[in-house]
């Protein structure tokens, strides 16, 4: 069966214990891939005080089982691909990932996103790519001189807000992370604390909404740690706000496959990564199955 020349294996979303599992697997079954994520790997892991549930790793720091985590990977040359895939679509055979201008190819996909995504906002999921985005470095361009708003739910997105500001007439930045803004203080950027509430507009996002005041706007750069499934792939059939997966951890799309929290709880290190390895050794029996037609 005849395959483009870029086109992947497999793709993971996520650089959690779930993703770097499933890499790790799928680096041992000699398969083409890309793990796409964080360098830092899972910020819920790092600030951790203290992890004793893990085997072999007991009394460590999250930073250093962090540190385990990316040795590993770099024994086995394994690079993860620091980008923020925004959306996926479903080609029948394969799949395709958007990240900003950049386009990725995989034949499976194992998503290892956690469950960091939040609830949506009212108007969130109605407006996306309406005035609504998940990446401001994917799509400030098309506002530039124009008035933005970022929430913002890691002081690591303040990076963002900087870059829009570069090119857009007014930045609205409203953090929702406890630590204090290290953003300076310009004409550009206002700096509001306050709780978004609603997205609202006709055609495309005009106004977002806080508890406090209302903000008009060319877009809303909502910035979380990982995306909502629904808004990730449709189609995706979900338990709650979970993905549904049976024992395999594949989902009800051929091809795509899901691992860790996103799956449900419990949310422990352990079974993240025991679902990695599960659903990329399924992804590899896909594979394999597929490669024999």
């Amino acid at each position: 069966m005849g395959q483009k020349e870029n086109m992947l294996d497999a793709a993971v979303i996520g650089t959690g214990p779930a993703g770097v599992s499933a890499a790790l697997t799928l680096a041992a079954r000699g398969k083409k891939f890309k793990i796409f994520g964080s360098p830092e790997l899972s910020p819920k892991i790092s600030k951790a005080h203290a992890i004793n549930n893990y085997p072999g790793l007991y009394g460590k720091t999250g930073a250093q089982v962090a540190e385990e985590f990316r040795k590993h990977l770099e024994f086995l040359k394994i690079e993860i691909t620091d980008a923020r895939i925004t959306n996926i679509y479903d080609m029948t055979d394969h799949f395709t990932l958007l990240s900003g201008q950049e386009q990725f190819e995989a034949r499976t996909i194992i998503i290892a996103t956690g469950v960091d995504f939040g609830k949506a906002l009212p108007g969130e999921e109605n407006f996306l790519g309406r005035g609504v985005s998940y990446c401001a470095t994917c799509d400030g361009m098309l506002y530039k001189g124009k008035t933005t708003a970022v929430i913002a739910y890691a002081k690591s997105e303040e990076a963002e807000a900087e870059f829009l500001a570069s090119i857009c007439k007014k930045v609205y930045f409203i953090p929702m992370y406890k630590e204090d803004v290290s953003l300076a203080l310009n004409s550009v950027i206002d700096i509001i604390k306050d709780v978004p509430e609603e997205i609202k507009g006709q055609l495309k996002a005009q106004k977002l909404i806080l508890k406090k005041q209302e903000l008009e706007t060319d877009c809303i750069f909502i910035l979380r740690e990982s995306i909502s499934p629904s808004a990730l792939l449709q189609g995706l059939k979900l338990d709650g706000t979970h993905i549904a997966v049976d024992r395999n951890c594949r989902t009800n799309i051929p091809g795509c496959f899901a691992a860790g929290d996103i799956t449900g709880i419990p949310y422990q290190y352990a079974k993240s990564a025991g679902e990695g390895n599960v659903a990329a050794l399924a992804a590899v029996s896909y594979l394999n199955a597929k490669d024999k037609l």
